[in-house]
């Protein structure tokens, strides 16, 4: 029975081990003239790769009008700018569509990283 017990925590570690490593990314989707997307860079751009939810998801950015990368797989069209969806392995697991502003950006996008169970401790 102890084997058992041990075989089984071996395989959670395991497990564990793999799910923390999954590639995470914050993709933005913006375009050249888009007030938000301008409003989230003087707000949010510089401190972003500076905190744990940053860290845990760092950011790529993307035009809106460019080729759809061969590397992410996206659950539906993309329309609105800026649109930010949280990629685990290639693969959107959840988005936000527009900027919230400052005060709601970091609440909801670190419901994004706990829902898609991401850690955020630094």
């Amino acid at each position: 029975m102890s084997f058992r017990l041990f075989l089984m925590g071996a395989l959670l570690l395991v497990a564990s081990a793999f799910s923390a490593v999954a590639d995470t990314r914050l993709i933005m989707v913006e375009e050249d003239g888009c007030m938000w997307c301008a409003r989230w860079n003087e707000e949010i751009a510089d401190i972003y790769p500076k905190t744990d939810a940053g860290k845990a998801a760092p950011l790529r950015r993307m035009d809106i009008h460019a080729p759809l990368p061969d590397d992410l797989a996206f659950s539906r069209k993309l329309v609105f700018t800026p649109t930010f969806v949280l990629m685990v392995d290639g693969k959107e697991v959840s988005r936000l569509e527009g900027y919230p502003g400052e005060d709601f950006f970091w609440g909801i996008f670190e419901k994004m990283l706990a829902d898609a169970r991401r850690d955020i401790t630094g």
